[in-house]
């Protein structure tokens, strides 16, 4: 029988002390359930430690972002009150493995939201939204993972950063995205990218998190998922990302 709680144990401490691990299914064979039991005994082990689940994010919404990784399926995964990193701040290079940011649009939910809903529904659900960076940073070596493996690991995600919020009735569907690399673009895309409508994302997080006995609570901020293909980080550099009506957020990459 898999020992589900070891490999969440081998996951969480290749996050917390930013040393790579071997894929998980490169020995242990792994199905859907596994893989998210052992997603959930990970973070559980977080929470142990103090840290407050804010919401969820989403991954592998763009055709680009399933290209870049070999995978073909959308995952989802938590966030907590660690891993938001203030807008302009500063990130630690050397707290990470493999760091990329991708562009996001968040949402942040005035209202729980779970189940098979409509999108006018989960609109209803919506407080504001905002541009935002997720930094992705696999546990894995080489970068290499299945779509199992990626489950296992909180869908790849390791901190996040939040622009100014918007009213939810904001036109989030087709805005033109440009990420900068100290001033240089560097990444170019459209929110469109997600599922066609990031809305549609939203859809589909309720969808999900149901599947497992979860919903998303008044209050949680949601990522759609990546616009674009992730853009890896090296330090010493400053990361913008620009998004057409919402904004830009930044952060800057500490040696």
């Amino acid at each position: 029988m898999t020992d589900l709680r070891k490999l969440a144990e081998a996951v969480d401490e290749a996050a917390r002390t930013a040393v790579a691990i071997p894929q998980l299914t490169s020995s242990t064979p792994l199905t859907v359930e596994e893989a998210y039991a052992i997603q959930a005994l990970s973070m559980a082990r977080r929470y142990e430690r103090g840290e407050r689940r804010v919401g969820m994010k989403m991954g592998l919404t763009s055709r680009a972002k399933m290209l870049q990784v070999g995978v073909a399926e959308m995952v989802w995964g938590r966030l907590t009150d660690a891993m938001q990193c203030e807008e302009g701040g500063g990130l630690s290079f050397k707290s990470y493995i493999h760091p990329r940011a991708e562009p996001e649009v968040a949402f942040l939910l005035r209202r729980s939201l779970a189940g098979k809903v409509t999108a006018v529904e989960a609109l209803a659900a919506v407080e504001a939204v905002a541009p935002a960076i997720e930094i992705i940073d696999s546990r894995y070596e080489n970068f290499k993972f299945t779509w199992a493996d990626v489950v296992a690991d909180n869908s790849s995600s390791s901190s996040f950063f939040v622009g100014g919020w918007h009213p939810a009735d904001t036109d989030v569907g087709n805005l033109g995205i440009v990420v900068e690399v100290d001033g240089r673009p560097v990444q170019v895309g459209s929110s469109a990218a997600i599922l066609g409508h990031p809305l549609r994302s939203l859809v589909t997080a309720a969808r999900l998190v149901a599947l497992w006995g979860e919903r998303l609570e008044a209050g949680s901020i949601v990522l759609a998922g990546g616009a674009t293909a992730a853009q890896p980080l090296a330090a010493g550099t400053h990361v913008r990302a620009q998004v057409q009506s919402l904004g830009a957020v930044s952060f800057h990459v500490e040696v």
